[in-house]
């Protein structure tokens, strides 16, 4: 589980792209679903908001995280919630919330719940790999990575099996020799192609892992089968200094417009969006 991701995700091609030193170099299959922006904030709005961040409590979390959370008080296992001391988002997120609107992948996004995890080397932080649950947060996560870049290891436990294409890139053609052989997968981004015409080869999901990387203030959508499919994951061995993520949730179709729990959801989106929050 530990081992090393056999695949690159590729922002400019959506590729995910066998690692050179792995048994899958030279081979690659799209990965739908993820959406990847650098520079998402700019660094002095991001020492601003650590800093604000920083005037709160921290609370211990699991595996050598801290947390700090603003949503409602939820039991996953019983299906219930209740607002509890939720009072809204933090007053910062108002701003980073504002420039989603800037991105077609996030048109109409309203998050209701934001949670802020702090990673640290000195305290191994780490997050097993996951879903997140579904009853109550609808379909895009979106995290801001801050502070340092980390890696987001993508893993499957489903039976069926990946279809891989041949993947070359145009350089490679011009140099028959290989002497322009890629450190990383991704390395020539916009040139990787996948021929189609070639024979597929088959491999079990479990098999596969995909790495995607998150540069320091970039921001990372996960959807569709990057979010249903796929659990994500952060290794020990990807904090490298501090790090914080901040991720904003959506509502479920369940607690959207003509969902069984609508009413309850305007006003869970109500209380989010008035910006006075502080963590729960």
């Amino acid at each position: 589980m530990m081992g090393e991701d056999n695949f690159t995700y590729c922002p400019a091609t959506g590729l995910a792209v066998g690692n050179e030193h792995s048994e899958f170099a030279g081979w690659a299959f799209p990965f739908p679903g993820v959406f990847l922006t650098e520079e998402f904030i700019s660094e002095d709005e991001e020492s601003e908001i650590v800093e604000l961040m920083d005037q709160d409590d921290w609370k211990p979390s699991q595996s050598g995280r801290k947390k700090q959370d603003y949503g409602p008080k939820v039991n996953f296992k019983k299906q219930r919630l209740k607002a509890g001391s939720f009072i809204g988002l933090p007053s910062f997120s108002k701003k980073i919330v504002t420039q989603m609107k800037d991105y077609s992948v996030l048109d109409g996004f309203l998050p209701v719940e934001q949670c802020n995890l702090d990673y640290v080397p000195e305290r191994g932080s780490a997050i097993d790999p996951h879903f997140d649950d579904w009853w109550l947060w609808g379909e895009r996560l979106v995290s801001l990575n801050l502070l340092s870049k980390t890696v987001l290891s993508m893993s499957c436990d489903s039976e069926d099996s990946i279809q891989l294409f041949p993947s070359f890139s145009k350089e490679k053609e011009l140099s028959p020799s290989g002497s322009l052989a890629q450190t990383s997968a991704c390395e020539n981004s916009g040139k990787q192609r996948i021929s189609c015409t070639s024979s597929p080869r088959l491999v079990p999901s479990k098999e596969v892992t995909v790495a995607i990387h998150l540069p320091r203030r970039s921001l990372v959508v996960l959807y569709g089968d990057a979010r249903y499919k796929w659990k994500h994951a952060i290794y020990r061995k990807h904090i490298e200094h501090r790090r914080i993520c901040v991720t904003f949730r959506e509502l479920s179709a369940e607690f959207s417009a003509g969902g069984r729990h609508e009413e309850l959801g305007k006003e869970l989106l109500g209380t989010a969006l008035s910006f006075q929050g502080r963590p729960v």
